[in-house]
């Protein structure tokens, strides 16, 4: 019988190891899955590269994956947004790698690596900096750059619903970078709002399907990103304040 859902955000991601490459869904709050990041600071794997939109807001979330050291590399689209206060200072100090991409273009690398294109040609970034030092070919006049394919050892996403076998559906913008982040890892980690039984999902609704799945955990109230910038909350120092468990934090049973 398949059923790809686990106990919980922690065992969802026990296998990520130090150097691994991953991919974290979301655009700004928008898909983000907070309980599954902060499962992963938890868990403590470090030297990590890891593939997003953006750098995080605040001192949660992704950001706060950065705050506690456990990532060398960022490749996105916008390292500093009105409320990036982790990343920055970092890259400043020479303390984490940055590697600029458009953010069209790191869609099509992402989608490239899921479809197992290894490089395509673009006209963004020509004659900027950001096209030094790779390969330019003209094509009926005009110049291209070329750029490969983004692949990653793990991706973390959140979805609106799933079944068991792991169809996915997303909750409008919630979408964005989630479905070929999916095709591109090698393993792709879920938190979902709401576990449906088999049949519930209309077939022409699923984005991804169950095949690109291989982990599940419910979150049904996962807990915002922009209400716990607004709060003032470091994670993991919210963990150290609660009463009550990890592991019903990052189940989303407890509310920040």
């Amino acid at each position: 019988m398949i059923d790809k859902r686990v106990a919980s955000c922690v065992s969802a991601v026990a296998d990520i190891k130090d150097g691994d490459t991953v991919m974290i869904g979301g655009f700004g709050e928008a898909g983000s899955p907070i309980e599954l990041i902060h499962a992963l600071i938890d868990q403590g794997a470090k030297n990590l590269t890891v593939i997003n939109n953006n750098t995080g807001s605040g001192r949660v979330g992704l950001a706060a994956l950065i705050e506690n050291g456990q990532v060398a590399k960022m490749i996105c689209s916008y390292p500093r947004t009105a409320n990036s206060l982790v990343f920055p200072e970092l890259y400043r100090s020479g303390k984490i790698e940055l590697e600029l991409v458009p953010q069209g273009t790191l869609a099509e690398r992402i989608r490239a690596g899921g479809a197992g294109i290894p490089a395509f040609f673009t006209k963004t970034s020509v004659g900027t900096p950001l096209a030094d030092g790779k390969e330019l070919r003209n094509f009926e006049g005009d110049d291209y750059v070329m750029e490969r394919s983004l692949k990653a050892d793990f991706a973390l996403i959140k979805a609106k619903q799933a079944d068991r076998y792991g169809n996915l559906t997303y909750n409008k913008t919630a979408r964005n970078f989630a479905p070929i982040m999916a095709m591109a890892a090698t393993r792709t980690l879920v938190q979902v709002n709401e576990m449906v039984e088999l049949g519930d999902l209309d077939p022409e609704n699923v984005i991804t399907p169950g095949i690109f799945v291989n982990a599940l955990i419910e979150v049904s109230q996962p807990q915002q990103e922009s209400q716990l910038v607004k709060d003032g909350i470091t994670y993991p120092e919210v963990k150290a304040s609660a009463t009550n468990s990890l592991e019903k934090i990052n189940s989303g049973a407890i509310q920040a």
